[in-house]
């Protein structure tokens, strides 16, 4: 796990769109859809984001993917990605690799992930694991005039496993809030895009008290029209609806929607 701190300036609002299973190279990728999230990003100032696996399809001969069927080959699916992150470098917050790049290193040692965040300057930002984001920005208007930036933290990482059914698929989403205390919790792999909310006890030794927070849940969407494998297996269509997470910059709340 990798800590990360950032602080985003004096915003009301901060939005973040999670970018996960773009699966860049296959034949079935929505490119279109691709480029719209990366223009909303780019284009309003308090919107980020967290690129969270499987941006590559990285499809190599004994994988799951065929690349017989990929559109590009890996080589292709690094510049492109490079090309496509360049203009959002500075508002990604975290980079972490897939199951997909994760077949290239498997068999090569090659870190595909790595090596676009080197290329993008951004190596600070990456964590081949999982990462625990510290985000800081706006003011507390709770605390007076001159409070403090409102603080979050988001836990994240691709993610694995999970079956065919949602119930194991959300399942797994919230058992990450038994590996580390935060506020959000973030993962992709399962092509499921999910928002979910619950609360629990947060012990304070120094004051002897409890109090009653909440955790948010967020699995990110695909970037996958169906067909090939999914077809072939028959796994359901994959919702392509963009879960969007917000926080309040003057008092703490986050929430997220589709």
């Amino acid at each position: 796990m990798k800590c990360i701190k950032s602080s985003l300036g004096d915003f009301d609002e901060v939005k973040i769109l999670p970018l996960a299973d773009l699966h860049l190279g296959d034949v079935n990728c929505d490119f279109r859809q691709i480029q719209s999230w990366l223009s909303y990003i780019k284009e309003n100032e308090n919107v980020f984001t967290i690129l969270d696996g499987d941006l590559m399809d990285s499809a190599i001969i004994g994988s799951i993917g065929s690349v017989y069927t990929a559109e590009i080959p890996p080589m292709s699916q690094l510049e492109q990605c490079v090309k496509l992150f360049e203009p959002i470098r500075d508002k990604t917050l975290a980079v972490l690799p897939g199951n997909h790049e994760y077949r290239i290193f498997r068999s090569t040692g090659i870190d595909t992930t790595a090596l676009m965040c080197d290329q993008l300057g951004i190596s600070d930002r990456y964590s081949n694991t999982s990462a625990l984001l510290f985000l800081r920005f706006g003011k507390d208007h709770a605390a007076g005039r001159h409070g403090r930036e409102v603080q979050y933290t988001v836990f994240c990482l691709h993610g694995n496993g999970g079956g065919r059914k949602e119930g194991a698929k959300l399942q797994r989403l919230v058992d990450l809030s038994s590996i580390v205390d935060a506020d959000i919790y973030l993962s992709g792999h399962t092509h499921l895009p999910v928002v979910a909310k619950t609360s629990y006890f947060r012990v304070s030794v120094t004051n002897n008290s409890v109090s009653k927070v909440p955790k948010l849940f967020v699995n990110c969407c695909a970037a996958l029209e169906h067909g090939g494998y999914g077809d072939r297996m028959g796994f359901k269509p994959a919702s392509t609806d963009m879960p969007v997470i917000c926080l309040n910059g003057r008092k703490k709340q986050a929430t997220a929607s589709l």
